[in-house]
């Protein structure tokens, strides 16, 4: 069984969010929106606003928006929360809309990085925005968070700006920007704001703003957790932490050790060439220096050793311990340091034990430190609760209605009528992908609702969200199968540097009972009212396969046609650079999958997601998989093309051809980037090997390979020597993003809407309603 989630180390390491003294202002009550203009502050009687929030999203009440949550949060504390959504940014006049905040604007680019919402993989600026009423393009600005920076700045001089949202967390440190395909400074540096809130951010938003409140000036908050700053060499509050230089991937200096809680005691003393006569004595594999402090009789001589050298060194507490990484100026100028400073950066992740660190930005009489507190401490399951239960108004702000008072149509927004009538059960993924940024932003410790409050959301969505037919379209999170799922052991848990738990394989102190979520569809799907429940996060089908009953349950009642998995490839190669389990896990969940949809007397389907053109894959490799592909008998209609988003550790690998999952050192090993727009299309063409406007590009690719045998008209053969007329071009799913194609030989299937793949069905999401597509909630 699992660890009772809120008996954590986590639990026990910070204030309450309830505990705050509120705020004056908190005699104000709540609102029904938060304030988009004077008009709506005057109905509430405000003469001004103690905060407001300047977001690059159109304002949806509802809290899978950042902003949304953020603003209800400093509500319940008794601020008085003010939005400026999509502002004009031409000018500093769009920022003044709402006064002089009385404590600080709180600055967002929204729930994405400006650049990966306005751009495609291809670095081609997309004409849509799922964000914005209409799906219109062209409301934010490119590095949003630091051109909304600048104007608050400019609108009013001396008012705090504390920065937040994915694209702060992702861009804390020096980090390589694909789109001007450089190292850019931190944003912290580059926005001129005061503090950076990296991660979810409720407790440290919470912290600032009473202290604010307090009269405590913004330069001297520097202790809140998961927070950055700049910090001057002769600033007083810098004194007193003891500095760890690891500047150089050769003269790393002193690390203290850190006991590996996997290891036996004989394998700690084979790493130091020496063996270990008592481990009969210690079956349970204890670390040496605890084995020691239980029992001298029962140490060995290694155990013995290594609390002798621990006297000897005076190693200094880790709460005042801070890792200079090299500069901004040595990562710039140097792949190999900026692979060393992001691994550095990912092993000093968990908040149970991770240090400061410190960048150096500038020389001379610029020179300023960027200084990363460690990260935020996870909420427990009653903050969960708390933040969740929050009085949402659950719809987009009346502002961006129609003369109906509805949101459909023109003024549709396509991000909410996505998660509208879904519910979001945890936070967090400990699966460390290193493509995905859920890791970097939320962190890798699962942080779960308790079921009442997720109960009583799923009857608030029936009794108050217009539209409701009776289908719950999601129940999970950034996955679907995470819920409650966590260390067995608290101890390890907090000490524990793993990036992933998952990865090579699962770790045997991961808990994967998935008794508790079982428990909570089948609650779910019995209120009245309830017609369906749906599941469309990404789904861990490894950890999935670890519980038959929960496969068996979500495939009887919760696949609507078809569910979405992410195997992203078949091959050892790049599989082992994505930290992504082999293709044999998917061959077991697919066996199960298969089997309960029989049993269930249903016809369904798995849509497994691959990647193109991660670093890592060769082109034999793209080629196997699209053998693969066409072996079970899959199109992909939707491609992914891998996206070197800010801080990904695969995002290092492309800029550094070097793999920071390993000791980095100057001849460390190297890995296979793709680069180049031809090689990018070959590798998308392989997934796309059905498209007849990728045969000229593969029947030269395959030629030049030596597998010219795959040409040919037979079955066996990937594609075939006939090539029918086309115009060359490709038509993406997303059509406002790609020129519309038209050929012979792929006549238009009038009234009748495929699926992501192909030759599938249409999906049943049991609704009275066509069924329609809608964007994946999958993060990358």
């Amino acid at each position: 069984m699992n660890a009772p989630v809120d008996v954590s180390f986590f639990a026990r390491a910070a204030k309450p969010l309830t505990s705050y003294r509120k705020y004056w202002a908190a005699r104000f009550g709540t609102s029904k929106f938060l304030p988009m203009s004077r008009a709506e502050m005057d109905k509430l009687g405000w003469d001004s606003c103690d905060v407001i929030i300047v977001t690059g999203d159109a304002y949806v009440d509802h809290p899978s928006f950042g902003m949304s949550v953020i603003g209800r949060m400093l509500e319940m504390q008794g601020f008085r929360v003010g939005i400026i959504a999509q502002p004009d940014w031409q000018s500093a006049d769009p920022f003044k809309a709402l006064g002089k905040p009385n404590l600080f604007f709180g600055v967002t680019s929204g729930n994405m990085d400006s650049m990966i919402n306005r751009y495609t993989a291809d670095r081609k600026i997309r004409s849509d925005d799922a964000y914005t009423p209409g799906d219109v393009g062209g409301k934010r600005p490119d590095r949003a968070a630091i051109v909304y920076s600048q104007r608050c700045r400019e609108a009013y001089k001396d008012v705090p700006i504390v920065l937040g949202g994915i694209e702060g967390s992702l861009r804390r440190i020096a980090h390589y920007d694909y789109w001007s395909d450089k190292v850019r400074r931190s944003v912290v540096v580059d926005a001129k704001c005061d503090l950076l809130l990296y991660g979810n951010a409720e407790r440290a938003i919470v912290e600032v703003a009473h202290r604010l409140a307090a009269k405590e000036p913004v330069q001297s908050i520097t202790d809140v957790r998961g927070t950055a700053f700049i910090r001057r060499s002769d600033d007083p509050t810098g004194r007193d932490w003891v500095e760890i230089n690891s500047t150089s991937v050769d003269a790393p200096g002193r690390v203290e050790s850190h006991i590996n809680p996997y290891q036996t005691t004989s394998e700690q003393a084979a790493e130091q060439g020496a063996t270990c006569s008592k481990d009969d004595a210690n079956p349970q594999g204890v670390p040496a220096e605890a084995v020691v402090k239980m029992s001298p009789s029962l140490g060995d001589a290694l155990a013995r050793s290594q609390a002798r050298e621990l006297a000897k060194i005076k190693v200094p507490p880790r709460d005042r311990s801070v890792i200079r990484l090299p500069s901004f100026e040595q990562v710039k100028s140097d792949p190999v340091l900026y692979a060393h400073a992001n691994r550095v950066l990912h092993l000093e992740t968990n908040p149970g034990n991770a240090r400061a660190l410190v960048q150096a930005h500038g020389e001379g009489v610029t020179a300023r430190d960027v200084w990363i507190n460690p990260p935020p401490i996870p909420l427990t399951t009653a903050e969960m609760d708390t933040v969740f239960d929050l009085p949402y108004a659950r719809s987009p702000h009346p502002a961006y209605a129609d003369e109906n008072g509805s949101h459909d149509g023109a003024t549709k927004i396509p991000a909410w009528e996505m998660i509208r009538f879904s519910v979001n059960i945890m936070r967090g993924c400990f699966g460390g992908c290193t493509f995905c940024s859920i890791t970097e932003h939320e962190g890798r410790i699962i942080q779960s609702r308790s079921e009442e409050s997720i109960i009583k959301e799923v009857e608030d969505i029936r009794d108050k969200v217009k539209g409701f037919t009776g289908t719950i379209s999601d129940l999970g999170g950034p996955t679907a199968n995470m819920y409650r799922l966590g260390c067995k052991s608290p101890e390890i848990e907090a000490a524990c540097r793993k990036p992933s738990c998952v990865y090579p394989g699962i770790c045997s102190n991961l808990g994967t009972n998935h008794d508790p979520l079982i428990k909570i569809y089948r609650r779910a799907r019995a209120l009245k009212g309830i017609k369906k429940i749906l599941i469309g996060s990404g789904l861990r089908y490894d950890l999935a396969v670890q519980s038959p009953e929960y496969v068996k349950e979500l495939v009887t009642h919760h696949v609507g046609g078809y569910l979405k998995i992410a195997p992203e490839h078949t091959e050892q190669g790049p599989l082992t650079k994505m930290m992504k389990p082999g293709i044999g896990s998917y061959d077991k969940f697919k066996t199960l999958f298969e089997k309960f949809s029989a049993e269930a007397g249903k016809k369904q389907y798995l849509i497994p997601y691959f990647i193109a053109a991660h670093p890592g894959t060769s082109d034999e490799d793209m080629m196997n998989l699209a053998l693969w592909l066409k072996k079970n008998g899959f199109r992909a209609d939707q491609v992914q093309t891998f996206y070197p988003s800010p801080m990904a550790t695969a995002t290092t690998m492309y800029h550094s051809g070097k793999n920071p999952l390993r000791k980095i050192t100057r001849d460390s090993e190297t890995v296979d980037i793709v680069r180049g727009d031809r090689r990018r299309r070959l590798h998308k063409a392989f997934l796309r090997y059905h498209d007849a406007n990728n045969w000229p590009l593969l029947r030269d690719a395959l030629k030049t390979m030596g597998r010219a045998d795959l040409i040919g008209n037979g079955k066996h053969h990937l594609i075939p020597t006939y090539q029918p007329m086309t115009d060359g071009g490709y038509e993406s799913a997303r059509k406002k993003n790609s020129t519309t194609v038209t050929t012979k030989s792929s006549p238009v299937t009038k009234g009748r809407l495929l699926t992501q793949h192909t030759g599938l069905p249409p999906r049943d999401n049991g609704s009275a309603k066509s069924p329609v597509n809608k964007p994946s909630r999958k993060v990358r």
